[in-house]
């Protein structure tokens, strides 16, 4: 017997995006029958460490709940396709209240897709979920530089496995801030774990990507990840330690030193700031081209690239710094504002067009957010539970990746009809 959920989505209503590569937006639905087998293929991947039936059954529904409800993605909504009140207070429960663990099943995600699209980077995304009120778990005041104002939010970050055709969150941490840490109500009627500690956005971010290439046993893939308000010394440290290659766009008044003593006006490594030094060495820009697989001319991006030998100034050196230690890349569009970003990278060995081609998942990462990870309702999560929270956001991840590759099936079967 079909549930509304199975009738809606055979229907075609998922308000779901297919990605850019699809070139159009899924609307009325995608291809018939698609979205149901990458659906079906996914399930019995991701819940198999579920280790009660229902449990499965539930979070097959929970998945379809996301890709078929309408409007917010909150339990109500989700439940209303599968009965009344019973049906809300039994997914309440599986989310809320269960006990089952949701890392084996982002684990498994993240293997699935590096089975099926193996990624080109990790990037680190930031997620700012605003709320009313002040029971959600983690949810403070903070201000947002980025925005300009003061908002009552939880601040979440993603860690997103990215290719130049789509990208797909694989893991995430919650920022839980010290006003709750150190309440033990608040503490206990979240549920949140005593292991936790005090740590910021960006050293979250480095732990939950150390999960995936230290817990999970994927490949180590460079970080990729705007950094222009965090603590860039910090950040660095943390992935050199653990050895991953990085690639952080940095801030204009970020201070550094240049290494390369032949730098013209640098004083032989005298501090400046990144916009300063960048300057400096513009008559080192070369132009670059860069052509994504498969895109068509207006995707082909062409401007400006220099890289120049640095040191963070604040870093603490013990030894000699090696010439390749860490390079500053600027880039500007010819004609355009030079230097239109800057970025810190200690991948000695990729051509500028290559690092450039890195810089732009960011954006990539921006993109399927907004037209896919927000419409499955990633951010819709409303209750107080900080377990309850872990398993909405996998759950929803897993709704963006069913919506993900829906599209990208699509477009090849589109594809083989064509030729």
């Amino acid at each position: 017997m079909q549930t509304k959920a199975h009738r809606r989505i055979r229907d075609h209503e998922v308000p779901c995006p297919a990605p850019e590569t699809a070139r159009e937006t899924v609307q009325e639905g995608i291809l018939e029958g698609v979205l149901e087998e990458v659906l079906e293929e996914l399930a019995s991947v991701l819940f198999t460490s579920l280790p009660r039936s229902d449990q499965r059954r539930k979070g097959v529904e929970y998945v379809q709940g996301l890709l078929g409800a309408e409007g917010r993605k909150s339990i109500r909504n989700i439940s209303s396709l599968f009965g009344g009140e019973a049906a809300e207070q039994s997914l309440h429960h599986f989310i809320s209240g269960s006990t089952w663990d949701w890392e084996p099943v982002r684990r498994a995600l993240a293997r699935h897709l590096e089975k099926l699209s193996p990624a080109r980077a990790y990037v680190l995304r930031p997620m700012v979920i605003p709320k009313a009120g002040d029971n959600s778990v983690g949810v403070d005041r903070h201000f947002f530089r980025s925005r300009g104002q003061v908002m009552n939010a939880q601040q979440a970050v993603g860690v997103w496995a990215a290719s130049d055709e789509h990208s797909t969150p694989v893991n995430w941490r919650l920022h839980l801030p010290e006003t709750w840490l150190e309440d033990e109500t608040r503490r206990r009627q979240a549920a949140i774990p005593e292991t936790l500690r005090p740590e910021t956005l960006d050293q979250a971010g480095v732990a939950a990507y150390l999960d995936i290439t230290r817990d999970w046993g994927l490949p180590v893939r460079p970080v990729v990840m705007d950094a222009r308000e965090a603590d860039v010394t910090d950040t660095v440290r943390r992935l050199r330690t653990a050895g991953a290659p990085m690639l952080l766009r940095v801030a204009a008044d970020l201070r550094l030193s240049a290494v390369d003593l032949g730098m013209p006006y640098t004083g032989g490594g005298m501090e400046m700031t990144a916009r300063q030094l960048m300057l400096v060495a513009r008559p080192l820009c070369q132009p670059v081209i860069v052509r994504y697989p498969g895109s068509t001319a207006d995707a082909v991006y062409t401007g400006l690239t220099a890289t120049v030998q640095v040191r963070l100034s604040q870093h603490p050196v013990r030894r000699p710094a090696r010439p390749r230690d860490l390079r500053l890349l600027g880039v500007g569009e010819n004609g355009g504002r030079w230097p239109a970003e800057l970025w810190l990278t200690d991948i000695a060995d990729l051509h500028p067009a290559h690092l450039l081609r890195l810089t732009r998942l960011t954006r990539r990462v921006d993109r399927d957010f907004t037209r896919i990870a927000d419409r499955v309702g990633i951010r819709d999560f409303s209750g107080r539970s900080y377990s309850g929270w872990h398993r909405h956001v996998t759950l929803a991840s897993a709704a963006h990746a069913i919506a993900m590759l829906s599209g990208t099936a699509r477009s090849v079967r589109e594809a083989a009809r064509a030729s």
